[in-house]
């Protein structure tokens, strides 16, 4: 039996396909493994003990404690919001359905730098709520708040963008079907809903954790870039490497490629394993009554 003949879009010679190729690879040496490389070669140019000299110098290790501190409040808060924005939106109709998704993608389209002058212009000294904040001796913009409230605005889009349409493409039929059976919101949701998004649910997670480690723009304008208190590991490469300390300055940035890896191995798990056909869990059966049962109940509440 002969082989099926190729698709005409596929039929190029194979000195195009190889050219191609060839500068796929080429541009990802060049803007991807050549710069990784060199950070990594910088970082360690001096040798081991300046390295570690430079990441553990108490500037470096509170700017890495404070970047790991406001990723994990940023992480848990997106999930939170994610889950919640990705069932109303697929699973309800209501007014303003398309303004709501508009506003979930205004982080991609706004400038991070945008993004950290407004909440200096809310919350600054000389912002609308500056003055009642000042009256009651609370500082948001140059401390902790103000960087975990930019680190969130740049990251919420993340979670629900990455469930909306998984949660879109599977439909209501399950949660239907567990309604009918008995099950109440809450058993609905960790039984039928939660399992079948969970790995669109860890790959947004994965997505928002790295974007909340390595976000400069609005956090470099709402920080204030005080060593020890507000720095983050992104603001403190860009302090060193001004000062001209570039080994310190590679140092940590490696720290941060390290990261960038390390989230992209796991991005790639977890794509490899939400692409594996998945069995999903029975729905909670009432009391007393089989699942069998189920068809015979359909066919009875039809008219």
């Amino acid at each position: 039996m002969s082989a099926a003949p190729r698709p005409p879009h596929l039929s190029e010679p194979p000195w195009v396909r190889g050219l191609l190729i060839a500068l796929a690879l080429g541009f990802l040496a060049l803007f991807l493994l050549i710069p990784l490389a060199s950070v990594f070669t910088e970082a360690f140019r001096k040798g081991w003990e300046l390295y570690l000299a430079a990441v553990t110098e108490p500037d470096a290790w509170e700017a890495i404690k404070l970047t790991l501190l406001v990723a994990a409040i940023a992480l848990p808060v997106n999930l939170v919001f994610g889950v919640a924005v990705a069932w109303a939106v697929t699973k309800f109709q209501f007014r303003g359905k398309q303004v709501l998704i508009t506003l979930i993608d205004l982080p991609f389209s706004v400038s991070p730098v945008v993004a950290g002058l407004v909440f200096v212009l809310l919350f600054g000294s000389q912002g609308w709520f500056g003055p009642w904040l000042q009256d009651h001796d609370l500082k948001i913009v140059y401390a902790l708040p103000a960087v975990i409230l930019a680190t969130l605005f740049v990251t919420f889009p993340f979670v629900a963008r990455e469930l909306i349409p998984l949660m879109q493409a599977q439909g209501s039929e399950q949660e239907q079907a567990a309604l009918t059976l008995g099950a109440s919101g809450w058993q609905i949701f960790w039984r039928v809903t939660l399992p079948n998004i969970k790995w669109g649910l860890l790959y947004g997670a994965i997505l928002c954790n790295a974007r909340a480690m390595g976000e400069f723009g609005a956090v470099s304008v709402v920080s204030g870039k005080i060593r020890g208190l507000t720095n983050t590991m992104t603001l403190h490469v860009e302090i060193l490497y001004n000062e001209y300390q570039f080994a310190a300055a590679f140092a940590v940035a490696s720290l941060l490629a390290l990261l960038a890896l390390v989230t992209l191995v796991a991005r790639n798990l977890v794509q490899w394993q939400g692409a594996r056909p998945v069995r999903a869990e029975p729905a909670p059966q009432p009391r007393g009554q089989p699942a069998a049962a189920l068809p015979a109940r359909l066919e009875e509440a039809a008219p």
